[in-house]
């Protein structure tokens, strides 16, 4: 039980250290903001010392696609567009109960806007027991709930690749929808994307009846993939690659959605205009001290800050290309973001290289996302309603190991029962 006069005490000075908090920050921005404004002059030639010097730089600094003053508005979603998404949740294994064994369950959500279609709005799980599964990430040195984390995150780009593909076949098989049937003119809605190309030249692109995109909540970037050995690597990233092709394939832009982003990439790109030396050689200049160097003049201040102040709501800065280092095992599928501000937040979109390259794509991507996020009253509906459909709550734990213990039961098992911590912490003598 939390004793409340005793945090009482502890927290009668942190209005005034929030209060300080702010006046820094607001001086950062400022600084932020003029340094922006000189780095526009020198993109070209910031761009090419970031490329020559990135081995020797200390901090990852995205690269910028189009120009630092891009400024786009968004088109809204088509009538008529398909969304899909897929969120993940878990039962961790414990010792202390009936068996020692995991659950990954994969919510699935496909929503239809105009097309008269029932939407898709279930769960798939799948129970983990077998010694390979339980034991054999332990040989890399990787902890059972840390893999079981891993594996969710398959799952979850598995699942939707396959609504992505079986979405996709079936709208090309099926007739169009009432208001796109040319059968009856007055009521066809001709839908039209403009948008500009990665050069800023502006160009239409083709019209698609059935826009679709696909949806994941968090980073497509998987920074836990850097520090694993790489057998292991290629037991987690291979699949989500693959079912990135099968997205690819099917024409389905790929966006992932980060709320209250925490990333400073592109703020790191304006570290190499504040650089006092010739050349960003941080190993040289600066070792073992990148977070105290002289170019760092705006930590610990996040991408949206300064996005919050630039766009409005209903427009897009500049497409970023991320510099992870995991990248360089993503092939063709090296992730891209921008930020948007989506009237409640500044949002981090993020998208696949191949998605970035192709203005169809990426307006249907964008405008796609700010619909969801307007239809969710500040949060993607689908990826809500795939949370929703993914969490296991208390109950439904409950229920999960009483069906385990039936089943343990008839297979003639015998003293199955949690351990007597496990029984005590669940009652109380107060």
């Amino acid at each position: 039980m939390l004793d409340l006069i005793k945090l009482a005490r502890q927290l009668q000075d942190i209005g005034q250290h929030l209060n300080d908090e702010a006046t820094a920050a607001r001086l950062r921005l400022e600084r932020a903001q003029t340094l922006l404004q000189q780095a526009r002059d020198r993109q070209t030639e910031l761009v090419e010392q970031q490329q020559a010097w990135r081995d020797r730089m200390g901090f990852t600094a995205a690269t910028p696609l189009e120009p630092l003053d891009t400024r786009l508005d968004l088109t809204a979603a088509p009538p008529v567009h398909t969304v899909i998404a897929t969120d993940g949740s878990q039962i961790a294994p414990s010792h202390h109960e009936i068996a020692y064994c995991y659950l990954i369950n994969v919510g699935r959500v496909v929503l239809h806007y105009g097309q008269n279609r029932h939407p898709i709005l279930d769960s798939l799980p799948e129970v983990f027991y077998r010694p390979d599964d339980l034991y054999g990430s332990r040989q890399w040195g990787i902890r059972t709930e840390e893999w079981m984390g891993y594996r969710r995150t398959v799952s979850e780009a598995v699942v939707l690749a396959e609504l992505g593909t079986s979405v996709r076949s079936n709208l090309q098989s099926a007739p169009n929808p009432r208001h796109w049937s040319q059968r009856e003119p007055a009521e066809v809605t001709e839908v039209t994307y403009e948008q500009t190309t990665l050069d800023g030249i502006l160009a239409p692109s083709s019209l698609l009846a059935h826009p679709c995109l696909a949806m994941v909540d968090g980073s497509l970037i998987h920074w836990f993939l850097e520090p694993l050995p790489m057998e292991a690597r290629d037991r987690i990233l291979p699949p989500i690659l693959d079912a990135w092709n099968q997205l690819q394939a099917a024409r389905i832009p790929l966006v992932g959605y980060l709320s209250v982003a925490r990333s400073g990439e592109a703020l790191n790109f304006l570290r190499l205009h504040s650089c006092p030396y010739s050349a960003p050689d941080c190993l040289t200049h600066c070792p073992g001290a990148t977070d105290q160097a002289p170019c760092q003049v705006f930590a610990p201040l996040r991408d949206t800050a300064l996005w919050e102040l630039l766009l409005e709501p209903g427009q897009r800065g500049p497409i970023w290309r991320s510099s992870a280092k995991i990248l360089e095992c993503y092939g063709d599928h090296t992730i891209c973001f921008c930020y948007v501000h989506m009237g409640s937040e500044i949002a981090r979109v993020e998208f696949p290289l191949w998605v970035a390259t192709d203005p169809t794509l990426l307006t249907i991507a964008l405008s796609l996302t700010l619909t969801q996020v307007q239809k969710g009253y500040g949060y993607p509906v689908a990826l809500a309603e795939a949370h929703n459909q993914a969490v296991v709550r208390g109950g439904d734990r409950a229920r999960f190991f009483a069906l385990l213990e039936q089943q343990m039961i008839r297979a003639g098992l015998k003293n199955i029962g949690t351990s007597y911590k496990e029984a005590r912490k669940r009652g109380s003598i107060a």
